[in-house]
């Protein structure tokens, strides 16, 4: 009995241990969307600073390409808005997967204390 047990708690230490790399990620993911968003902002700032008389660039490959402000403005807008989206999405994602990793944690703790029960061990003996 107790090396299935001990099988199971392997199994769900492996499960455990994936899923903390996922969370790892999506962790990473979602810090690259704030440094995206932080920038995007930054460009807004500069953008709401001009009016119609500049001259506005955009680098497409190695080329500067003429740009109207309005169109330019509306750009970052739209970005802006997807980059929240992606973040809010990110932030429901990472909130689901910390509450599993929860459970999962309780349940390798139900499993160490059934191993330890199965070999004949109190948690006191250890």
């Amino acid at each position: 009995m107790a090396d299935a047990i001990q099988k199971k708690l392997k199994a769900e230490v492996e499960k455990y241990a994936q899923m903390q790399k996922d969370v790892s990620k999506n962790m990473s993911a979602r810090q690259k969307l704030e440094t995206q968003l932080t920038e995007n902002n930054i460009v807004k700032e500069e953008l709401d600073l001009l009016d119609s008389s500049n001259t506005i660039y955009k680098l497409i490959g190695p080329v500067l390409v003429k740009q109207d402000l309005d169109e330019a403005k509306a750009t970052v807008a739209k970005r802006l808005e997807y980059i929240n989206g992606e973040v809010q999405r990110y932030e429901t994602l990472l909130k689901d997967m910390e509450k599993k990793s929860e459970q999962h944690r309780e349940l390798l703790t139900v499993l160490q204390q059934e191993l330890q029960k199965a070999q004949g061990l109190t948690p006191g003996k250890l």
